[in-house]
C-alpha cells in the first residue's frame, strides 16, 4: 500500500499498533464451555496449563500488544544477549545499542517480549536489501535478472553525499569487477526502511534467529510516499503465520495506524502541498496537449480512422498483397487536400494455419474525413464511407493475379472494430482461362473497383450484373480504431440537437447496412447452391430441384 505524505522529514507522530497472539489447541479448549461437554468424558479443564513455580503463566507469553513509533528501536532478546558482551560490539552503533540495553537492564528490563524492530541503521536492513526474494516459496530458484537486481540497492540520504560537481576521469568502465558493480548499482531515490519483527520461539526459548519473522515492512522514499507491506489490517481480519518444525504453531497478528490526529497547521501545510502537486500535474498535462488544439467547424463531424490490414486467408496462390482505398460519398463528405485515401501493403508469404494459408500483413494506415449535413428532413439518410480492397498475388516472374475483391462500410460508431471482408473474383468458363491464369498470370479484372458494391457514379434505379460469373475466394481482416470529433458533443444548444439527430440517423444507417450484408450473404449462398445443382447429373435431381435419394 502506498500512502502520500507531506514531506520526507522524520515522522515522529507516526504510530503503529501491533497485536500478536498465538492460536493453539489450549486456546481452543479455553473457548469450550464446560456445560456443553459430555459428562462421561474427562473434564478438559484438567489439560489447561498450570502456573509455574515462579507464578508466571505461559498464557501471558502468548499474547502481546504494543504501540511503535517511526524508526523506534525495540531490542529483541537476541540483541540483548549479544550486546551485553562488549567483545561483540564492532561499530559505534553497536556501542550505542550496548549503552541503551544497559540502561534498560538497570531500569527493570525491556517492556517488549516477542515484538521488536529493525530500523534503517541496522545491519538486517542492508542484508534484506541485498537478499530480495520474488516469491515466498522455499524452493525458489532465482533467475539471472533476479540475481542482478538483488545487487541494486537504495542510496541512503544520510550515508552518501552527491558527487554532482566532480568530473570523473573514467566515464566508461569496460571490464567492471563484481565489487564495482555492487557499489555502483544504486537507485538514486533515497529510501528509509523499518521492519516490525516477532520472535515466535517456544516459551522461555526466545533469542534464536531461526524463530524471527517479519510482521510488517515500512518504507518511505524522498517523494513523500509511505509503503506498508502488508497493509494495515483494518476490517480485513488478522494476518496469520504458521511456523515450521516438529511442533507447528499458528499465530495471528494485526497492524493498525494509531497515529494522533494532525494539528490544524499541519493539515493546512499538507493541503498546500497537495494543491501544489495537483497544479504541477495539471500544467504537465496541459503541456502534453498544447495550446493549439484544433476544433472542428460548427455543425460538422470529424472522423479519424487508425486502421490496420491484419491478415488475408483462404486464397489460391502465395505471395499476397492488398490494394485498398476509401471512397467518400459525393455529398456532405470531404477530406483534406493532403489526405491520401488509398494504400498498398507489402508482399507477404502465407503460413499454414489449420486448413487455410494465412498471410499476416499488420500494415497500418490512417485517414480523416469531414461530414457536414445541411438537410434536416427526417427522410434524409446519410451515406457513410466505404472501404474497398483488392487482393492480388505475385509469383517469381513478377506476374500478378487477382485473387479477390471486397468492400465493407466503415463503422458508424466510435471505438475499436475488427472487420472480416469476404472477397470474390470474376471467372471465365473453360479450361483455357484457368491454364492462362496458371502459366502466364493475369485474369479478369474490374475496371472500376467500386463495382463491388453500387458504384457512386451510378444514378439509375437498378444495377444489373447479369452474365457476370464469380467465385468466392478468401477473406481479409481489418482492425479499425475510429474516433469522432464534433462540437455537438459538448454544446447544449440547438446545434447539439441537430447534430444528435444526424448521429441517430447514422446509427440507423449502420443497422441498415448490417441487414443488407446479411441479405447479401444469403443471396450468395442461394446462388452457390443453384450452381451446385446445375453441376450435378440430371438423373440425380428431381423436377422440384431437390436431390433424389
Amino acid at each position: 500500500m502506498a500512502v502520500p505524505v507531506s514531506s520526507f522529514a522524520p515522522r515522529t507522530r507516526s504510530r503503529f499498533g501491533v497485536h500478536l497472539q498465538r492460536i493453539t489447541s489450549s486456546n481452543f479448549l479455553h473457548y469450550q464451555p464446560a456445560a456443553e461437554l459430555w459428562k462421561d468424558l474427562i473434564d478438559l479443564a484438567t489439560f489447561r496449563p498450570q502456573p509455574t513455580a515462579s507464578g508466571h503463566r505461559p498464557e501471558e507469553d502468548e499474547e502481546e500488544e504494543i504501540v511503535i513509533g517511526w524508526q523506534e528501536k525495540l531490542f529483541s532478546q537476541f540483541e540483548v544477549d549479544l550486546y551485553q558482551n562488549e567483545a561483540a560490539c564492532q561499530s559505534p552503533l553497536d556501542y550505542q545499542y550496548r549503552q541503551e540495553i544497559l540502561k534498560l537492564e538497570n531500569s527493570g528490563g525491556k517492556k517488549n517480549r516477542r515484538i521488536f524492530t529493525y530500523t534503517d541503521s541496522d545491519r538486517y536492513t542492508n542484508l534484506e536489501e541485498h537478499c530480495q526474494r520474488m516469491t515466498t516459496a522455499a524452493s525458489e530458484v532465482p533467475s539471472f535478472l533476479v540475481e542482478r537486481m538483488a545487487n541494486v540497492r537504495r542510496r541512503r540520504q544520510d550515508r552518501r553525499g552527491m558527487e554532482g560537481g566532480i568530473l570523473k576521469s573514467r566515464l566508461v568502465t569496460w571490464e567492471p569487477s563484481e565489487e564495482f558493480v555492487r557499489n555502483n548499482h544504486v537507485i538514486n531515490t533515497p529510501l528509509q526502511t523499518m521492519h516490525i519483527m516477532a520472535d515466535l520461539g517456544p516459551y522461555k526459548k526466545l533469542g534464536y534467529k531461526k524463530y524471527e519473522h517479519v510482521l510488517c515492512t515500512l518504507k518511505v522514499d524522498s517523494n513523500g510516499v509511505i509503503t506498508v507491506k502488508p497493509d494495515f489490517t483494518g476490517l480485513k481480519g488478522p494476518y496469520r503465520i504458521e511456523t515450521e518444525g516438529e511442533k507447528q504453531e499458528l499465530w495471528k497478528y494485526t497492524i493498525d495506524n494509531v497515529s494522533p490526529l494532525a494539528q490544524p497547521e499541519e493539515e493546512e501545510r499538507e493541503r498546500r502541498v497537495f494543491k501544489d502537486l495537483y497544479g504541477r500535474h495539471k500544467e504537465y498535462l496541459s503541456s502534453l496537449v498544447g495550446t493549439d488544439f484544433e476544433m472542428t467547424v460548427p455543425g460538422a463531424l470529424r472522423l479519424f480512422v487508425n486502421g490496420e490490414v491484419v491478415s488475408a486467408q483462404g486464397y489460391e496462390y502465395d505471395n499476397l498483397y492488398v490494394h485498398f482505398f476509401v471512397e467518400l460519398p459525393t455529398t456532405h463528405w470531404s477530406s483534406p487536400a493532403f489526405q491520401q485515401l488509398s494504400g498498398v501493403t507489402q508482399t507477404c508469404t502465407t503460413k499454414s494455419l489449420g486448413v487455410d494459408k494465412v498471410a499476416h500483413f499488420s500494415y497500418p494506415f490512417t485517414f480523416e474525413a469531414f461530414f457536414l449535413h445541411e438537410d434536416e428532413s427526417s427522410d434524409a439518410l446519410p451515406e457513410w464511407p466505404v472501404l474497398y480492397c483488392e487482393v492480388l498475388s505475385l509469383d517469381f516472374w513478377q506476374r500478378y493475379r487477382v485473387e479477390g475483391y471486397g468492400a465493407v462500410v466503415l463503422p458508424a460508431t466510435p471505438g475499436s472494430h475488427t472487420l472480416t471482408v469476404s472477397t470474390w473474383r470474376p471467372v471465365e468458363l473453360g479450361m483455357v482461362a484457368e491454364l492462362r491464369r496458371f502459366f502466364i498470370g493475369g485474369s479478369l479484372e474490374l475496371e472500376d473497383l467500386s463495382y463491388v458494391r453500387i458504384p457512386g457514379s451510378f444514378k439509375g434505379e437498378r444495377l444489373s450484373r447479369f452474365g457476370l460469373r464469380t467465385e468466392t475466394t478468401g477473406t481479409v481482416t481489418f482492425r479499425l480504431h475510429c474516433l469522432q470529433q464534433s462540437r455537438a458533443f459538448m454544446e447544449s444548444s440547438s446545434l447539439r440537437k441537430r447534430m444528435r439527430s444526424v448521429l441517430d440517423r447514422l446509427e440507423g444507417f449502420s443497422q441498415q447496412s448490417s441487414i443488407h450484408n446479411v441479405l447479401e450473404a444469403f443471396r450468395r449462398a442461394r446462388r452457390r447452391m443453384q450452381e451446385a445443382r446445375e453441376s450435378l447429373p440430371q438423373d440425380l435431381v428431381s423436377p422440384s430441384g431437390t436431390l433424389v435419394s
